[in-house]
């Protein structure tokens, strides 16, 4: 396997960094942003009842899409709801309201009647609304435990980002938080204590105290931060592991960096996949699936895959056909739901569905370009 750091890997990223200005290469044209609704959807989906219902973010257009997993023979697609420009990260409460990271600001999408209640603008100002990977607006969000508020992470192209909270019962912005650049990621402790965002751009995860609103910068990166913005090698999503509460984030099917959020200290172990990770999630017996969008160097790297990975560390990884980004399960863990709306070059237009147990995989055609795929209750 190809070390990363050594100096095949040097003359690589030095070529890489030539050519990038920023996040997981150089920045595509943007695009106008889509109309978006702004109080209600302009289509609602026909609500239905299948036993499993998806909805994932449709990055490539305005809208939040439903899914019926089971339908792999026929049309999956369950109808949409317009919420705003390029729709990032999704999370669900128990109730099944959808709260959604748009370009323009939080949708609320209610489930039940498939319906857009409620878009939230971002007090941080992000600047002309586009579309595509570098664009600004929310990306990683998270949901308290006690369900009382949301985090966001709003992206400030070319500068510092802002973690924003939203309290849930007014749907109102109240407290804005600095972080790093490029927030991928926001996970949130067990104990609803801390919030971690993760900060593609500045090598970190920033840690935040929600009863003081104080921040802790912690660098993650275990091939050090050659390269700037020009690196690839950078974190993009985190996991916290049920068990002690460590921060998972994996690194080019290579290193797995364990982070102990209180103090600092990080650990690494190594990893198989041997390509560029993104999406990551965890299970509650603590086995970690990790998405592979494909290599950096097609010479020495392997292609797209989902990694399983026990507790103890043993991986299997199975091949995917094409770029995918994130990943959930199924609420029996059978099924991981990978999506394949990788926001730079050869994200397609749906997902593949992963049997846990013996690898098959199944492509399912929905959406437009999805990214954040999410279990309705």
């Amino acid at each position: 396997m190809t070390a990363r750091d050594g100096a095949a890997r040097a003359g690589v990223l030095a070529v890489l960094a030539a050519a990038v200005l920023a996040g997981c290469g150089g920045p595509g044209p943007s695009r106008a942003p889509g109309s978006a609704a702004t109080s209600a959807a302009s289509a609602p989906a026909a609500p239905g009842s299948p036993a499993t219902t998806l909805l994932v973010t449709d990055f490539g257009a305005d809208t939040v899409t439903f899914v019926d997993p089971s339908r792999t023979g026929r049309a999956a697609d369950l109808g949409s709801v317009r919420v705003g420009t390029a729709p990032y990260g999704l999370v669900i409460a128990p109730d099944g309201t959808a709260w959604v990271a748009t370009a323009e600001g939080v949708a609320v999408v209610d489930t039940r009647t498939r319906a857009l209640v409620a878009r939230i603008p971002y007090t941080t100002r992000t600047g002309r609304v586009t579309t595509g990977e570098y664009r600004g607006g929310g990306m990683g969000i998270a949901l308290s435990p006690d369900g009382t508020r949301i985090y966001v992470g709003v992206n400030v192209p070319g500068g510092d980002s802002a973690l924003e909270v939203v309290d849930t019962a007014t749907r109102t912005v109240t407290r804005v938080v600095p972080v790093g650049r490029r927030p991928f990621d926001v996970d949130v402790s067990a104990d609803g204590r801390h919030v971690y965002v993760t900060d593609h751009d500045s090598f970190d995860v920033r840690t935040v105290d929600t009863d003081t609103w104080a921040t802790r910068r912690i660098e993650v990166a275990p091939y050090g931060t050659r390269g700037g913005l020009g690196s690839w090698l950078k974190p993009h999503y985190t996991a916290v592991r049920p068990s002690d509460g460590a921060l998972l984030l994996p690194f080019e099917g290579e290193r797995l960096a364990v982070v102990d959020p209180a103090t600092g200290r990080i650990t690494v172990e190594p990893m198989t996949a041997n390509a560029h990770q993104h999406g990551v999630t965890v299970a509650p017996d603590g086995t970690l699936y990790v998405v592979a969008t494909g290599p950096i160097d097609s010479d020495a790297d392997a292609g797209p895959s989902l990694t399983v990975r026990a507790p103890g560390g043993a991986e299997r990884v199975v091949p995917l056909d094409g770029p995918h980004e994130s990943v959930t399960l199924s609420p029996d863990g059978r099924t991981a739901y990978v999506s394949g709306g990788f926001t730079r070059d050869g994200g397609w237009n749906g997902l593949t569905l992963v049997d846990t147990i013996t690898g098959t995989t199944t492509r399912l055609p929905v959406g437009r370009l999805p990214l954040a795929v999410a279990v309705l209750p």
